[in-house]
């Protein structure tokens, strides 16, 4: 009997506890309990997610024979061929982004949810929509910043910090998938530090989860369980299921701060050149295999300098990355900000060392001035449209040995087409350190391919 009594007194306390907590209502249904954390979360962020909408103004041939074919199911073959006529066409694509300062109307998003856009409608989750205006872009890292235009008292995420998160933990993605708006799935972090190779390079310092990312959730957000925001979703793996990526947050605050302040991310570097190993000089180094960046010359008061890089020296990995190569080591030092660390694995005369060394940024006239002194090329500043206009070639440089002149048009440098002067800059810093860079030219009518040894 004196069980049943305490049992009792032990459940007339639950209740009251549960009560207390606001879990029971007044009709004894536990309906709050279906009130989660996630529910919570998603709750408390959804209004600060949006909808992003890109028109884009694209061209393509036009069959001149379409006009007999009308609402063909065949006439996807019916495009002209080159030099045929053409038509442009409006076309649309969508993603997701999420407001991070509402009285401003600012909007994180990835950059390339809005790459080639001519005009952006933001759609909030209560129906509005407002034209858009593009702050700031970067491709390097993926992140672009948003202008809502005539909105106020717009909600704004609550950011969070990305340097603590564990491996395991609960995080939650919105976004708009195929089109479905404010669409949430759940996951855990699965791993962090994860790189991700694509056609234009490595990107680093990724968060791998298994929320399900998807096309259109590009941009939204990853959260913790208190609806902080922790990443933004960028990627998925293709041809897999469960493995998606997202920006740490921490990265993109550093990121946005730069986007904010100019518009764009200044290149950073650390004041060196370097070439590839062949296997005569790996088997002097002693590695295993042919992998790494040998050093070739440190530039005085330059990060590696002050670091103490040597000449000879062979960097083996960037913050934990391996290096393959030369286009390896541009690549991950194109995923840094001037405000990053960067940790390098490096042979320093016959021993393995780690060295700690903070890049420079470099800008547009350091660019031109590296670039005149180690390919001999200045760019005229009214080049605009197709290719780049060469103003001066210096005397016995690569570019005077190869038979550039000033008049000379440069179309193209690598896989990289040029239209305007910032292009020929950001391509010099892409490869800087290749002995031999293939360029498109053109003089008069006549275009030539040819090679630019430096």
């Amino acid at each position: 009997m004196k069980h049943v009594h305490n049992k009792l007194i032990v459940t007339f306390f639950a209740i009251v506890a549960l009560a207390h907590l606001g879990f029971i209502t007044g009709n004894g249904h536990c309906e709050n309990l279906r009130l989660t954390p996630v529910v919570r979360a998603v709750q408390k962020t959804s209004p600060a997610v949006v909808n992003i909408t890109v028109a884009r103004i694209v061209e393509r041939g036009v069959s001149p024979f379409a006009q007999f074919f009308k609402n063909d199911p065949f006439d996807m073959f019916l495009e002209g061929g080159v030099g045929g006529p053409t038509r442009k066409f409006r076309a649309l694509s969508t993603g997701s982004g999420v407001i991070i300062n509402g009285p401003r109307g600012l909007v994180l998003t990835n950059a390339h949810v809005l790459a080639g856009g001519s005009d952006i409608t933001v759609r909030l989750i209560n129906g509005d929509e407002f034209k858009a205006e593009i702050i700031g872009s970067d491709a390097d890292f993926d992140l672009a910043v948003l202008k809502i235009k005539g909105a106020n008292g717009l909600p704004q995420v609550q950011m969070g910090d990305s340097s603590d998160i564990y491996i395991g933990e609960t995080v939650i993605a919105i976004g708009n998938p195929f089109g479905y708006t404010h669409t949430v799935t759940t996951g855990v972090v699965s791993a962090l530090k994860r790189t991700v190779k694509s056609e234009d390079g490595a990107f680093t310092d990724f968060i791998q989860t298994d929320a399900a990312i998807n096309p259109g959730n590009s941009g939204g957000p990853l959260l913790n369980i208190l609806g902080e925001l922790i990443g933004i979703n960028t990627a998925m793996q293709a041809h897999a299921e469960g493995i998606g990526f997202a920006i740490p947050i921490n990265r993109a605050k550093r990121v946005v701060e730069e986007l904010l302040a100019s518009g764009k991310v200044s290149p950073v570097w650390l004041g060196l050149s370097g070439q590839d190993l062949d296997q005569s000089s790996a088997n002097y180094f002693g590695l295993a295999r042919v992998h790494g960046l040998l050093v070739s010359e440190v530039y005085r008061g330059m990060p590696a300098a002050q670091a103490g890089l040597a000449s000879g020296d062979v960097i083996l990995a960037v913050n934990g990355i391996e290096v393959e190569d030369k286009d390896a080591y541009i690549s991950l030092l194109r995923a840094q900000t001037h405000s990053d660390d960067v940790v390098l694995d490096v042979l320093h005369r016959g021993r393995k060392e780690k060295i700690k060394v903070r890049p420079t940024s470099l800008d547009p006239q350091q660019l031109e001035n590296f670039a005149w002194s180690k390919w001999g090329i200045k760019i005229g500043k009214d080049s605009r449209g197709n290719g780049v206009l060469v103003s001066a070639v210096q005397k016995d440089s690569p570019a005077a040995k190869l038979g550039l002149q000033p008049g000379d048009k440069i179309h193209q440098i690598g896989n990289r087409r040029l239209k305007i002067p910032q292009d020929f800059l950001d391509s010099f810093l892409r490869y800087r350190l290749n002995r031999k860079v293939l360029m498109e030219v053109q003089r008069g009518r006549n275009f030539y391919h040819v090679k630019l040894n430096s």
